[in-house]
């Protein structure tokens, strides 16, 4: 059985049928906007859903985002129900080092800070998916930045002094030490625990689901926008993975610039937000010449990222 989700109007096919995973493929957009985003305030990040001590939280002196600690552990990863997908598979421990994960995604008020520093690149298009004025406008600065490369994901992350997280630390944090199917437990999405089935139809302002919070208090893990990881996509991946700290296959095991991402969109469903499911975009082509769109990969208005930093 091969399923086929539509992320946007044009088309990003996601998924993986029971022997190879179809590939997502999305025309990128073509225009750059050239305008100057005019600066907006630091949004305030939501009050940490779990409870905490000073130790386990801590706050961005870049961007003012909440940093939640994960501890160390040995957790288990991938599918494990039966709409398991076969790049999912074989479900494997996994022991993770600690470390720290943004509570929320990336905000538009966040990331229009490195634009106005000149480290980062605008979004491809200041649209969200119904709405024409998004990024730069003071209503939606709490908001998830969508239309981003990983190439710009990463880029903001280093600017911040993070990184990206691997796909197994992303795992981890919506997870914890159980085999739970969404972060929040078993219970299938609904209006009250995440931005999905297409109810709101778009982006939602970010830590706006309490009890979607994962074992960690982290928010946002599933809906909402799709999020880039570090990785780079290998359908076969699980099965000769490293049981320690996996950061995905190396440049000279895949033959394309697939990178994956996690968590599934506002539009998606029960299926699709499953903490193990696994999706993918083409990511930057270094081989391309920095004035190609190929060269910082491709975007959608329902893929954000949120970042990661070792502790």
């Amino acid at each position: 059985m091969k399923k086929n989700i539509i992320l946007s109007l044009t088309l990003l096919f996601i998924a993986a049928c029971q022997s190879t995973p179809a590939v997502l493929t999305e025309s990128p957009a073509t225009e750059t906007p050239t305008a100057t985003v005019a600066p907006t305030e630091i949004p305030s990040s939501p009050t940490p859903q779990a409870s905490s001590t000073p130790e386990t939280v801590k706050i961005s002196p870049t961007d003012g985002m909440t940093q939640l600690f994960v501890p160390a552990g040995v957790f288990f990863m991938g599918g494990m129900d039966v709409y398991r997908e076969s790049d999912e598979l074989p479900a494997h421990e996994v022991r993770i080092d600690a470390f720290w994960i943004d509570q929320v995604e990336v905000t538009n008020g966040m990331y229009n800070l490195c634009v106005q520093a000149d480290s980062c690149r605008p979004p491809v298009l200041n649209s969200s998916d119904n709405r024409p004025e998004y990024f730069g406008n003071a209503k939606f600065q709490d908001y998830p930045v969508v239309n981003v490369t990983w190439y710009d994901a990463n880029v903001y992350c280093q600017w911040t002094g993070r990184r990206l997280p691997t796909e197994a630390e992303w795992e981890r944090a919506a997870r914890g030490d159980d085999k739970r199917n969404f972060p929040w437990g078993d219970e299938p999405p609904n209006e009250y625990n995440s931005n999905s089935l297409n109810i709101v139809g778009d982006t939602s302002r970010v830590g706006s689901y309490a009890e979607g919070a994962s074992p960690f208090g982290v928010l946002d893990l599933a809906g909402n926008v799709w999020e880039w990881v570090m990785d780079r996509y290998r359908p076969d991946y699980y099965g000769k993975s490293p049981s320690e700290n996996p950061d995905g296959p190396s440049e000279e095991e895949v033959f394309n610039n697939l990178r994956v991402m996690r968590g599934g969109s506002f539009q998606d469903d029960w299926v699709i937000l499953r903490l193990a499911n696994r999706a993918f975009l083409e990511g930057p082509d270094p081989s391309a010449q920095n004035t190609d769109d190929a060269f910082y990969g491709k975007s959608s208005s329902k893929i954000g990222f949120r970042c990661a930093a070792d502790d």
